[in-house]
């Protein structure tokens, strides 16, 4: 991923902490926003594979740009999380500039 972009991503969002266990995306929600994961891991569920994140990765993305708008995946933490909260008009905002 583009630095310039997550140092734009830290600027425009929020820290917030997900203890492990705690599933912080659900499969047809609303994309309202991402996360950038400074700390710990998440399991992405995704319709097409099952991965574990870490710092640095980006979760929440992809409804951002699906013609839905919708979640596709579910996000569960695997450890004790730390994000930084980025949403959707900060990241369109961002992304447009």
């Amino acid at each position: 991923m583009d630095e310039s972009l997550i140092l734009k991503l830290l600027d425009a969002g929020s820290e917030c902490e997900f203890d492990a266990g705690q599933v912080i995306i659900e499969p047809g929600q609303p994309g309202t926003g991402l996360y950038l994961i400074r700390h710990g891991t998440v399991r992405v569920e995704a319709p097409e594979r099952t991965v574990e994140l870490g710092p640095g990765e980006l979760v929440g993305e992809r409804a951002l740009s699906a013609t839905d708008g919708l979640r596709s995946a579910r996000v569960v933490c695997v450890t004790d999380v730390r994000a930084v909260a980025v949403d959707r008009l900060a990241y369109d905002s961002l992304v447009s500039s």
